[in-house]
């Protein structure tokens, strides 16, 4: 198929290769595409402001794929950039500020968009990652391992949202597209170390209290039957995939913000797993599950 000169948002995006199949199941980066620009409405406010980090997978979900932090070559004039200096890296960062970004990183075979805890300022010249950088939200990333199902995931899901209603933070939920899920809580500002060295501490509590259903440690054989609580996702300089995102598997599924219970119901059997349809038309239905992560009440972390 010939390349195609489309107008989105007032910027002019050049498409390619359309027709070409993008997933095992068919999926075309035709209807990636048209997926992103769909549900833009929802997904931009979660990108707004945060460098993201793509995953490309060019010749499909199942060939070789590669991340990308820094713009490419060819990056339009009109795609924000901003400068982020790491220990060992300077980054020039895409920040997706409108639909027409976010199709032309769908057009690049970008199928996953993965950010930041923390956000720029409209007119900062670059940011520094380091133990002060301030974070508006802390997240609990449940990996399950070998040998643990969904409803096992979801119970795990409805105590951690207890113990952290407990601390006095609200928490949302998502799929993480794949096999676990993720929980978040919104924050006023808090520096980087803080909410790290609270999360562990709250993860390690997690442990103590279920040494059969919880472990921190990332090593494979310590997590058969178990759930890594992966709080090093709170690092600055770590990234989780955003919500609405597209997953590589063999389908188009989407990390899917959900209502509890949704969890709870999961817990018996129910299942969480959601393609690109059907999130658009749960969006459709019930709007952004998780827009009270950006304009609800936000906690502070207790002492």
């Amino acid at each position: 198929m010939a390349d195609v000169m489309t107008e989105v948002d007032g910027r002019t995006v050049k498409l390619s290769n359309l027709d070409k199949v993008l997933y095992p199941n068919g999926f075309t980066k035709g209807e990636v595409i048209a997926y992103y620009h769909a549900i833009a409405p929802v997904m931009l406010p979660h990108l707004a402001g945060r460098p993201v980090t793509r995953i490309r997978f060019p010749n499909g979900t199942d060939k070789p794929s590669f991340f990308e932090k820094n713009v490419p070559n060819g990056t339009p004039e009109w795609v924000r950039v901003h400068h982020v200096v790491g220990s060992s890296e300077d980054i020039e960062y895409p920040i997706v500020e409108g639909t027409s970004t976010l199709v032309w990183l769908a057009n690049l075979a970008a199928l996953e968009l993965h950010t930041h805890q923390w956000r720029v300022a409209d007119d900062a010249g670059q940011t520094t990652i380091d133990d002060d950088l301030p974070v508006d939200q802390l997240v609990i990333d449940l990996d399950p391992g070998p040998g643990v199902g969904m409803p096992l995931i979801a119970t795990a899901a409805l105590l951690i949202s207890g113990e952290l209603g407990d601390a006095g933070l609200v928490s949302f939920v998502k799929t993480s597209g794949s096999k676990g899920l993720q929980l978040y809580a919104p924050l006023e500002p808090t520096r980087s170390r803080d909410v790290l060295t609270w999360v562990r501490a709250f993860g390690q509590r997690l442990v103590e209290l279920h040494p059969q259903l919880f472990v921190t440690e990332i090593a494979k054989d310590a997590r058969a039957g178990k759930i890594l609580v992966d709080v090093n996702q709170n690092l600055p300089g770590r990234t989780t995939v955003c919500a609405y995102s597209l997953r590589a598997k063999d389908e188009p599924t989407a990390s899917t913000p959900l209502a509890w219970h949704e969890v709870e119901a999961a817990t018996e059997g129910a299942d969480l797993r959601f393609t690109s349809a059907q999130v658009l038309e749960r969006v459709e239905q019930h709007g952004d599950l998780f827009e009270p992560l950006l304009t609800g009440r936000r906690g502070t972390l207790p002492s």
